[in-house]
């Protein structure tokens, strides 16, 4: 917390929820690294065997949009409205059977004149994760970005689709700045674990683990 002119604090109010105690024990609850950043830039980074790397070991922390900021922008509808971030505009809508949440995010494209590259609506079926290890943690391989544009990754919930009745309620969001060297900086690296009622944007050229979901088989759509 930061207050600014300093003056101390009388009573402050803290909104959240209460989380899940057995959740954040089980898999995922820590991240260890091993990226070859000795690469040359590009849209992506991945280890190679031979190479000894030193690991760091993160905590993967519940997804909030306040702690998600520097990275991109979280999607997600409030119950209790006075804990949705500061700005928000909310509406009642349908005729009054809903409360519209308004444009948390804005779709970015910024691709060279003359690529003929185009921007749109991808859906993923994606596999949980499986390398976990006994204590916890996961170790974080590949790191990607994309120069063009920022990035949605939308959760489609739990229908019949498939019979995929029982998917996943979690996914791992992990986000890194980039440095002075067009690399990763690692040391802006955070991992975050998400549910599956909250969307995740990277912004423009942030970068970021492909989608990795935990649990359970998950479909999710995205713009690419």
């Amino acid at each position: 917390m930061t207050i600014y002119p300093d003056g101390g604090v009388k009573r402050i109010r803290v909104i959240g929820v209460k989380a899940d105690h057995a959740a954040l024990a089980g898999p995922s609850r820590a991240l260890a690294t091993d990226l070859d950043t000795s690469l040359p830039p590009s849209r992506s980074l991945s280890p190679t065997p031979s190479r000894a790397a030193k690991v760091t070991t993160i905590p993967v922390l519940p997804l909030t949009p306040e702690a998600f900021a520097p990275f991109g922008q979280v999607i997600q509808a409030y119950s209790d409205l006075t804990a949705a971030p500061k700005g928000t505009k909310i509406t009642p809508a349908n005729a009054g059977t809903a409360r519209k949440f308004h444009k948390q995010t804005l779709l970015q494209s910024s691709y060279p004149e003359g690529s003929n590259a185009t921007a749109g609506i991808s859906v993923y079926r994606c596999q949980p994760l499986t390398d976990i290890a006994p204590d916890g943690t996961t170790r974080l391989t590949t790191l990607e970005r994309h120069p063009f544009t920022n990035q949605a990754f939308i959760p489609m919930g739990k229908g019949g689709a498939e019979g995929l009745r029982a998917t996943s309620e979690r996914y791992l969001v992990v986000v890194a700045r980039n440095g002075g060297d067009d690399r990763p900086d690692l040391k802006s690296l955070r991992a975050f674990w998400a549910s599956t009622a909250q969307g995740v944007v990277y912004g423009t050229a942030v970068w970021h683990q492909p989608m990795t979901v935990l649990d359970k088989v998950s479909i999710l759509s995205k713009n690419s």
